[in-house]
C-alpha cells in the first residue's frame, strides 16, 4: 500500500536519525588513517583527528581535542576573556599550521566555558569547553576522541601519547611547516610525582603539589615533554582498542627539565561538570576487568545504554506507522 507522503516523510527522518546515532556511537577513538615537543616526532596525516589548534587572532596559541562534532575539549589558562569570542577560532584537521592542506577547516567560536572551580595557573580544574558555531563534519580526518567515565583508571606506567604544535625547546618555535608532534609518555603516581616536583626546589618559591585532579606523565630524567603551544591539548591512553582522553594538558615547571614532568588536568576527576555542559556526550566505560573502580561502574554503563534504548524506540515507532497503513 502506498504510504501517505507524511508517514513517509517521518519514516525517512527516524531513519536517518537511527542511522547517525549509530555513527555515533562509533565513530570517537577510531583513527581511519593509521598509514615537535620536546624529543617528540612528526605525527602521521590522520593519525590523531581530534586534534585542533586554537587560534587568536590567526595565530596558535593552544591545543584542544574535539569531543563530539561541535565541542573542543581545552586549558581553561588559554583564555583571559571567555566572552570576546570572535577573536578565535578552531582549525580542525589538520596534521601542519602553516598551509594546513585540503583536508582541514576553520570553525568559529560560539561560547568558552571555563571551569568556574580554576584559580590560576597549575591550580586545580585547569578545563575549558568550547562550543563551535556549526558542528563539524566527520571525515578520515577529524574524528573526536573518547571521553572516559570514572570507571576507568590510567595505571602509573601505562604508555600514553601527547600530542601538538608546541615549541621543540624552551626557547625555540616548531619550525615552518609547524607539523603536529605525537610523543609516548608514561604515567607517573601521583605521590612520585609530588617527591620529583620537591627535588631541586628552588629557595624562596612555594612548592608546586599536584592536587587530586592532575596526572603527570613523563621522565624523571627529563628530555622530552610538552611545552609552550601544547596546553590545552590532550593526553590519550589505548583502552580496549580505543583511545581514550586520560589528561589536558596543563602545566609544568619549564620543558623536559630533570625531575619536572609534565602535569595534566585528569578528565574523569571532571566527569560531572562535562557531562553538565554536554549532557548527551557518552562517556566510555572499562571492558576488561582489571581497569575498573567500584561504585561508578553501573551509573556510566546505565548512560551508555541510552542511544539503544533511543535507537529501540525508533524501531517500535516505525513498526507501528507500517501497521497502521
Amino acid at each position: 500500500m502506498r504510504q501517505p507522503p507524511a508517514v513517509a516523510l517521518l519514516l525517512l527522518l527516524l531513519l536517518r536519525f537511527g542511522t547517525q546515532m549509530t555513527k555515533a556511537l562509533n565513530v570517537c577513538g577510531r583513527p581511519r588513517m593509521l598509514n615537535r615537543m620536546v624529543g617528540g616526532q612528526d605525527a602521521l596525516e590522520g593519525e590523531w583527528p581530534w586534534q585542533v589548534s586554537i587560534q587568536r587572532n590567526g595565530s596558535h596559541f593552544c591545543g584542544g581535542s574535539l569531543i563530539t562534532d561541535r565541542w573542543v575539549l581545552t586549558a581553561a589558562h588559554c583564555f583571559s576573556n571567555t566572552s570576546e569570542t570572535s577573536l578565535y577560532r578552531v582549525l580542525l584537521g589538520a596534521r601542519q599550521l602553516v598551509k594546513p592542506g585540503p583536508h582541514a577547516t576553520y570553525s568559529r567560536v560560539k561560547r568558552v566555558e571555563s571551569n568556574p572551580l580554576y584559580q590560576g595557573m597549575a591550580s586545580s580544574a585547569d578545563v575549558a569547553l568550547v562550543e563551535l558555531e556549526a558542528p563539524v563534519t566527520f571525515t578520515n580526518y577529524i574524528l573526536p576522541v573518547c571521553m572516559p567515565d570514572p570507571s576507568i583508571i590510567f595505571e602509573s606506567g601505562m604508555e600514553c601519547w601527547a600530542t601538538g604544535w608546541g615549541s621543540p625547546s624552551e626557547q625555540d618555535r616548531l619550525p615552518n611547516p609547524r607539523i603536529l608532534q605525537k610523543l609516548a609518555v608514561p604515567i607517573i603516581d601521583t605521590p612520585k610525582c609530588n617527591l620529583l616536583y620537591s627535588k631541586d626546589a628552588e629557595s624562596g618559591f612555594q612548592l608546586k603539589t599536584i592536587k587530586d585532579d592532575m596526572l603527570c606523565a613523563g621522565f624523571a630524567e627529563g628530555k622530552k615533554d610538552a611545552c609552550k603551544g601544547d596546553s590545552g591539548g590532550p593526553l590519550v591512553c589505548l583502552v580496549d582498542q580505543l583511545w581514550l582522553q586520560a589528561g589536558v594538558i596543563s602545566w609544568g615547571e619549564g620543558c623536559a627539565r630533570r625531575n619536572r614532568p609534565g602535569v595534566y588536568i585528569r578528565v574523569t576527576s571532571h566527569y560531572n561538570w562535562i557531562h553538565r555542559i554536554i549532557p548527551e556526550l557518552q562517556f566510555r566505560h572499562a571492558r576488561s576487568g582489571g581497569q575498573k573502580r567500584g561504585p561508578w561502574v553501573q551509573q556510566p554503563r546505565a548512560q551508555n545504554f541510552a542511544p539503544c534504548l533511543a535507537a529501540h524506540t525508533v524501531l517500535l515507532v516505525l513498526m507501528a506507522l507500517l501497521t497502521c497503513f
